[in-house]
């Protein structure tokens, strides 16, 4: 099947060619420099113009009209993996770990690792993911699916030969992306495809789905999964996920094309697992600069900064620390700034939530393992919500008009003047287009 351009990525043509023309210039700056600039690249790239015009039934504008304009949601998707939810034997710690994600974040990545998902054949735990994607749909959190193919670890009951599992693969692509169509729109497809035969994959921890992947060979069974997965939901925005960003990524991406010629993927996934130390602003920009060529939008899609000690060995135990804490807030805030200051990247995606049951076992949570917000939870808090988040009273003028920037969302409007019932609505927000709105008031009595 062709490729489906979704709305988002069509809309995100207009951002690629305008930061080709404006962003050009960046390249080869400072990380100072970067840093400098990113709060002056927030107010260009993120916010858009609003116009507002209070009228009455009859078509008149209102003058001297207070309005409101309050954000409800954001376009950007501030995320995490919700690994946990539903997972936590203390009901108290439970409640915590759901209150505290759904206050901080509207996008969630729910696991679909296929050796735990389906522990016993034909038996996947679909009615868990499904009670989890709805708890978020009422939230207001976007789901996504991670990952339908990747062979970290083969299913217990695989069987052995080639071909039966390349049918039991996709098939199960085929079920997972169309059972939760509607609620589950997102997907990592393959995940690590620039390396899927390292070593321990192939000897250790997933022989049978790498001898499979082998025999297919690595871009063909990538593109047999991203058809299967179109095909399924032709809507659904699919993402190609790797950690490696180097130009052996990008080989990969430039070969995920159908037999036209035409991308399969819909957005760029890049892994940052920063358990070392974060990445200097010089490499956040070079990384975002050399895939948004490819004209598509990047999600940060795993990334991790340690409040505790840094590096892949693991201590024992492997804690937080007060000064881990403080170097992680600081870094949390540099890194997020200078990804939402990028044109290119739609979403970030935090690893993991608690420290509790954290990948590796490290200190990698934005809240301990009571569920206690660590600083970095505080600080991003502080710009999703309120740095970065608008929410504004105005006045219009003779003409019944308001002006303001507002960041890109969902808003509701509120209008009042005197003599007149309070109006409302709902409406979103985007920088790449105009923003012009009317609210009608009616006359009171």
């Amino acid at each position: 099947m062709g490729f489906h351009w979704s709305s988002r990525v069509l809309g995100s043509l207009v951002v690629f060619s305008l930061f080709i023309v404006a962003g050009s210039s960046l390249w080869g700056e400072t990380g100072d420099e970067l840093w400098t600039a990113a709060e002056m690249r927030i107010e260009k790239y993120r916010k858009g113009d609003v116009i507002i015009t209070v009228r009455d039934k009859d078509g008149r504008p209102v003058p001297n009209a207070k309005v409101r304009l309050q954000q409800t949601r954001h376009c950007f998707l501030f995320g995490c993996n919700i690994f946990l939810w539903g997972r936590i034997e203390d009901s108290q710690l439970q409640t915590a770990y759901n209150e505290r994600f759904a206050e901080l974040f509207n996008y969630a990545t729910a696991a679909f690792y296929w050796a735990s998902y389906e522990r016993q054949r034909g038996r996947p735990d679909h009615d868990y993911t499904r009670r989890l994607a709805e708890w978020c749909r009422e939230k207001g959190i976007v789901v996504k699916g991670h990952p339908l193919a990747w062979n970290t670890a083969d299913p217990i009951w695989l069987p052995d030969d080639p071909d039966e599992i390349l049918r039991l693969q996709l098939a199960r692509i085929e079920d997972c992306v169309s059972r939760f169509r509607g609620l589950i729109d997102r997907w990592d497809v393959v995940n690590e495809v620039s390396e899927y035969d390292r070593p321990e994959f192939v000897t250790r921890r997933a022989p049978k789905m790498s001898a499979m992947w082998k025999k297919v060979g690595q871009m063909e069974f990538t593109r047999q999964c991203f058809e299967t997965a179109r095909k399924a939901n032709p809507d659904a925005t699919l993402i190609i996920n790797d950690y490696v960003t180097s130009p052996k990524f990008e080989r990969v991406i430039e070969q995920l094309v159908d037999q036209d010629g035409k991308r399969l993927y819909d957005v760029i996934g890049i892994q940052s697992h920063m358990h070392g130390g974060t990445w200097p602003n010089e490499r956040i920009w070079e990384i975002c600069e050399r895939f948004s060529r490819f004209q598509v939008p990047i999600h940060f899609t795993e990334t991790t900064i340690l409040s505790g000690q840094r590096g892949w060995e693991r201590p024992r135990p492997w804690v937080t620390t007060p000064e881990g804490e403080e170097y992680q807030a600081k870094e949390v805030v540099r890194f997020y700034t200078m990804l939402f200051s990028h044109p290119a990247v739609e979403a970030i995606t935090w690893w993991d939530f608690s420290d509790l049951r954290a990948w590796q076992g490290a200190p990698a949570g934005l809240v301990r393992r009571d569920m206690s917000p660590k600083p970095a939870y505080t600080e991003l808090y502080k710009l999703i919500k309120q740095k970065w988040w608008s929410d504004e009273t105005l006045s219009t003028d003779s003409q019944g008009r308001a002006t303001t920037r507002a960041f890109a969302g969902d808003f509701v409007i509120s209008a009042q003047a005197p003599g007149f019932s309070e109006a409302k609505e709902s409406v979103k927000v985007e920088w790449r287009k105009p923003n012009e709105f009317v609210v009608v008031v009616e006359k009171e009595g």
